[in-house]
């Protein structure tokens, strides 16, 4: 091991932990006192609930644990978005599970609470996994209603998605553990089955106040739609439980029973590990997003038995494509090469830049995925499509519009892991948000924007200056390095990973050696959703 590697080595465990402190930070949702409030009701705390429902032995993939950091820092923040969702395993079946956290502001929905829940929702639908709702909210936050209501991926699209999932077939079991008001009603009920808590669950469209304002009848809760109401008077709901534990034991004993699922068929043998040490991984990773290393060295710690079959392996070398195994599950691999490579005419290629002849190969290697139905992983650290008169006149728009138009039209499933940098169009060549994965990770490493910080701030400045100098403001150097400052800092913390999970552009930051995990747990899901349309890219020009 050399100086470079051990420098990389603690640069990048100092991000994973400043990551799992800042987790832990977020799993106290709103704060003790806020816990303490909900144990003195006899009700367990969001993640309680998950723990004690998922099965022992099984793994679990949260989606969106940094949702909302760092955001409505005037309504006292919304931790998590206010409610916890994930992957896991419920009697032994692959499930969806999402959970409001009443700790924070009585799970009240925020604007990015609906996208969340959407997003959960979306990833149920995407794979046909069976989804379970935990409901304790005291339904929409109020003095942000306009931005949660009326839209089309607001509030409602949620209960749009309950009735589109049922026609899917898709199963819905909904536990309303307590306070579950107004719209916010429809989703329990728009479920396959209800349950509901004695003494802490209610489900009404209007709670006693609304109900004395609006008709003056003067009614409690318990009556308005507390279990028995709900079980016994208007059947409602279809289940009456004592406690939250026997609620979720009753989800579990309906889950141990549901029959098997149509499959995709995506490939699978027995899962092995890679033969190199993923733990080098911290040490191969640069110290800094402007750094080369070799993107091959990452592959083979992410690959069972580190082997990698690599497609046309002289050409277009800025991009590497092949195939490997991922927990036994068959890929194809679509990686960024981050060294500084010599092209077989003798040219010199800057690493994370696509290149023609790359995108051009990226581009057939994804059809053939796409005939062979394999799964498609992307690993990022892209700085963008080649730029000048050379890359221009070579057709550098054309070819990465092939490329673009390959990963748009994919029906195997894709998966995306953002590693290092993921700017311009390389984002949404290299699998983007926009471009529909099943699942997108960042590591603590990532970086997202239009344009890497150093070269956005000049350009930013540079109109700031010219602003100035037009109201007769002098702009000496002094000034313009000030400005340049301001600029970069305001500039980079908008491209760290956390400003991205913060508003779902990812659907979380893991720790690298949680990769493989990711993508396993993400193809068995996508395995239970079989491909039912073509591949066709439509029109690309040649």
């Amino acid at each position: 091991m050399d100086l470079g590697f051990n420098k990389n080595e603690d640069v990048n465990k100092q991000l994973v932990y400043e990551f799992n402190t800042k987790l832990k930070k977020i799993y106290l949702g709103g704060g003790e006192q806020a816990a303490a409030k909900q144990k003195e009701k006899g009700k367990m705390l969001a993640r309680e609930r998950i723990a004690y429902l998922l099965d022992e032995d099984k793994p679990w993939l949260e989606v969106g644990a940094f949702t909302a950091d760092g955001m409505y820092a005037e309504h006292g923040g919304c931790p998590s978005g206010g409610v916890v969702c994930g992957i896991g395993y419920v009697g032994g079946r692959q499930c969806v599970v999402v959970a409001n956290d009443a700790t924070v502001k009585d799970g009240a929905w925020f604007p990015i609470t609906a996208k969340k829940n959407l997003r959960a929702q979306e990833i149920a639908m995407e794979n046909r996994l069976p989804i379970i709702y935990l409901v304790d909210s005291a339904g929409v936050y109020l003095p942000l209603q306009d931005e949660i209501f009326p839209d089309k991926e607001h509030f409602g699209r949620i209960f749009r998605n309950n009735a589109i999932m049922s026609s899917m077939g898709i199963i819905q079991i909904a536990a309303i553990m307590g306070s579950c008001v107004a719209g916010g009603a429809y989703l329990p009920i728009m479920s396959d089955e209800a349950m509901i808590v004695d003494g802490t669950g209610s489900v009404f469209l209007a709670g006693s106040y609304l109900v004395k304002s609006a008709i003056g009848e003067d009614v409690d809760n318990e009556t308005l739609g507390g279990a028995t109401t709900q079980c016994e008077i208007s059947g409602v709901t279809d289940y009456k439980h004592p406690n939250d534990k026997a609620c979720l034991d009753s989800i579990r004993n309906i889950m141990n029973k549901v029959g098997d699922y149509n499959k995709a068929g995506f490939d699978r043998i027995k899962p092995s590990t890679p033969k190199l040490n993923e733990k080098d991984i911290y040490g191969i990773l640069p110290d800094t997003r402007d750094n080369a290393y070799d993107m091959y060295e990452i592959i083979k710690r992410l690959l069972d038995d580190s082997e990698f079959e690599e497609y046309k392996a002289g050409y277009g070398q800025s991009i590497i494509c092949g195939l490997g195994r991922v927990d036994g599950w068959a890929v194809g691999i679509v990686a960024n090469q981050r060294k500084v490579i010599k092209s077989k005419k003798g040219e010199m290629q800057f690493g994370g830049v696509i290149y023609s002849d790359s995108a051009d190969k990226a581009t057939r290697f994804i059809m053939n995925c796409n005939q062979k139905k394999i799964p498609l992983v992307f690993l990022q650290d892209v700085t963008g499509f080649m730029v000048g008169s050379r890359a221009e006149h070579g057709g550098i728009i054309k070819d990465g519009a092939k490329m673009v138009n390959a990963v748009a039209n994919s029906v195997v499933p894709k998966f995306t892991i953002i590693i290092g940098n993921s700017y311009g169009a390389g984002n949404y060549a290299m699998c983007g948000k926009a471009y529909d994965p099943r699942l997108i990770y960042a590591w603590p490493s990532a970086k997202i924007a239009v344009m890497g910080g150093a070269q956005a701030a000049k350009v930013l400045v540079q109109m700031q200056a010219a602003g100035l100098k037009a109201k007769g403001e002098e702009v000496d150097d002094v000034k313009e390095a000030e400005l340049l400052k301001q600029t970069t800092d305001r500039y980079n913390a908008q491209t760290t990973p956390y400003y991205a999970a913060a508003r779902l552009w990812v659907d979380g930051i893991i720790d690298p050696l949680e990769t493989r995990k990711v993508i396993s747990m993400g193809i068995e899901a996508a395995n239970h959703a079989p491909i039912e349309k073509a591949f066709n890219v439509g029109i690309i020009q040649t």
